[in-house]
């Protein structure tokens, strides 16, 4: 850890160097010290904007999205038709830019918090369905052959062999989706969101060159965006500590 740490402390050095030396203007680049400085002064208003686009909409989209995800790819497991079909639709959604997604996602969810639940639904689900997919195909030929010689059934083979195995996809697609279920809230909430969360207080401060709370706002969805990921880091490798990623000699 300390490498990654000395690594940030020097890089935000570099950056309170170049800002207030050159005497860049806030409006351009605020230095470290500044968006500090910031998040103390409106600690009661990021907090209620991160309480609100965190648990309305990030998190509970993350969870609807990735578990719908889960169980459809459970379903498209036991249908090849179906899984033929879904995974190049999952790569043509997943192209698909949120600018375009939320103003659908509003029109049929209101303007409050589910559309922008719904939007996070929509970008998590297909990342999650197609590495479960793929983690379900992930384990060996011998190791099958194996479990169908001793006549285990289909969920037994699923339960005992394949979803162990996929288990390292299956964490993949949740560290992808932590990351986009923050972003997908913040950009649905700028486009279009209620008088309150991270993405409204930006759209709206930037308007007013308020750029303090904006850099303020953005230094509190990437630390809570980290934080996520690293959780969920965190759980994977005590779920997949066999995986020779995680061996040490």
């Amino acid at each position: 850890m300390t490498p990654p740490i000395l690594f940030g402390l020097t890089l935000l050095f570099l950056w309170e160097w170049v800002v207030v030396g050159f005497g860049i203007p806030t409006i351009n680049l605020l230095a470290p010290s500044a968006i500090g400085t910031a998040l103390v002064r409106y600690a009661d208003t990021l907090t209620r904007d991160f309480i609100w686009t965190f648990l309305h909409e990030a998190l509970l989209g993350w969870l609807l999205g990735s578990g719908a995800g889960f169980l459809v790819a459970l379903v498209a497991d036991r249908i090849p038709f179906l899984r033929r079909g879904l995974l190049p639709l999952g790569n043509v959604v997943s192209a698909l830019p949120i600018v375009g997604i939320a103003p659908i996602m509003i029109w049929w969810f209101t303007y409050d918090w589910p559309s922008k639940t719904a939007v996070v639904i929509a970008m998590t689900f297909f990342p999650m369905l197609v590495n479960t997919v793929a983690g379900l195909a992930s384990s060996g030929a011998l190791e099958r052959d194996l479990m169908r010689s001793y006549g285990a059934s289909y969920w037994s083979t699923l339960t005992r062999l394949r979803l162990p195995a996929a288990m390292p996809f299956i964490f993949n697609g949740l560290k992808i989706n932590s990351t986009l279920a923050m972003i997908g809230a913040i950009v649905a909430e700028y486009l279009d969101g209620p008088t309150i969360g991270m993405g409204f207080r930006i759209n709206t401060q930037a308007a007013l060159s308020q750029t303090d709370i904006v850099w303020a706002e953005i230094a509190v969805a990437m630390v809570a965006g980290s934080i996520f990921y690293g959780i969920i880091a965190l759980i994977e490798r005590a779920v997949t500590f066999w995986h020779p990623s995680y061996r040490r000699a």
